[in-house]
This record gives structure tokens, sequence and C-alpha cells, in this order.
């Protein structure tokens, strides 16, 4: 279940966490993820935000679902860039071997350390086989809120990669990093990309 807070901390500050993250040109992870699917193959941004990563791969010819939790999120997504964007919570995934790919982008970090393992069998279930998984996630250990109300679970990439080993996904790509979002401050990220 996503934290209900969060999803208030993203509606109050939809439009300026578009300007914070939204780019004139892919990213290299991004990249690297749209040249991973099939030429014209369907992919799910899982929680999109205000929809600039769906609106690349729209551009490179894949068919893209997009979803978010956050309402004013969604709306963002549809307006500024024309995406199929719905509001969904994590757990409310349903879906059985239709996509070629799935855009985690910093999304299911703020889902609970416990609810994890459920939602990467979800995710699995959902893509096709051999589909491409792109997850990103805060570095570090145990949960949080931080000071503008998200709730945030940290990870050590040993133990993501266990959780991905046991929800059958096969790890291909780590990188860590670290960035400055919303809150002001430089934290450590990684990127791992896994297939199902």
């Amino acid at each position: 279940m996503t934290d209900i807070q969060t999803i208030q901390t993203y509606d109050k500050k939809a439009e300026e966490y578009k300007n914070l993250i939204s780019r004139d040109a892919p990213d290299a992870d991004l990249t690297r993820f749209i040249n991973a699917i099939p030429v014209g193959g369907r992919v799910l941004d899982l929680g999109c935000g205000p929809g600039n990563s769906g609106a690349f791969m729209v551009q490179a010819g894949l068919k893209v679902d997009a979803t978010d939790a956050s309402i004013e999120m969604v709306k963002l997504a549809k307006e500024s860039f024309g995406l199929n964007a719905v509001q969904q919570q994590f757990h409310e995934l349903s879906a059985v071997d239709e996509y070629d790919g799935i855009w985690a982008n910093f999304s299911l970090l703020h889902a609970k350390k416990s609810e994890m393992p459920e939602l990467l069998n979800k995710i699995h279930t959902t893509l096709k086989p051999d589909g491409i998984l792109h997850l990103g996630l805060m570095i570090g250990t145990g949960e949080r809120r931080e000071f503008l109300g998200r709730f945030y679970a940290y990870y050590q990439p040993d133990e993501v990669d266990a959780l991905l080993r046991a929800a059958k996904f096969t790890p291909t790509h780590l990188r860590t990093g670290a960035s400055t979002g919303m809150s002001g401050t430089e934290k450590p990220f990684m990127i791992v990309t896994a297939r199902a």
C-alpha cells in the first residue's frame, strides 16, 4: 500500500517535481532501457511521476502505459506529455505476461520493505519471459520519513540482488552514484537492471 502522506506530498509538489526532474533528452540509464526493449515493445512506467521518461519511451517507438499513485502526477503525465497514464498503487498491478519492460525509477522506494518481495513477484508476473526491470533505489538501511513528508525504504546492493533472485529475476547490471533531489540533500543511489 503506497504511503498516504507520500502521495499527498507529491500531489502538492507535482509541478515543482516536474521542473526538477524533466530533461531535454533521455539520460544514459533510460537510453540503456529503451535500447534493451524490442522495437515497438510494450512497457510500463511504474510510478511515472510527471511523465518525462515515459514521453521519451514513446518518442523511441515504444508502447507505454504509465501509473502513479498521485493524481496530480497522473494529470501532468497526461496533459504535459500525452501519456496513457492512470492513478494506481503498486499493489494493484495485475497484468500477466504483458510487458517487455518495466521502468520503476525511484518509485518502489516509497513502499515498505516488508512489501517488496510481493511487489517484485507481481512485477515478474506482469513481465513477459525475459522482460526487463529497471529499478532505481536509495542506498542505506532501514525505513524513515524525510522532512518533506515522504516515506523512504533504503537498501544495500546485495540485499536487492537477493530480493530479485528470490522473485526469479536475474540481475544483469548495477550502477551506483549520488544525486540531489527535491529534498536538496545529496543521497547515494543504485540503478539495478534485471531480467525476468
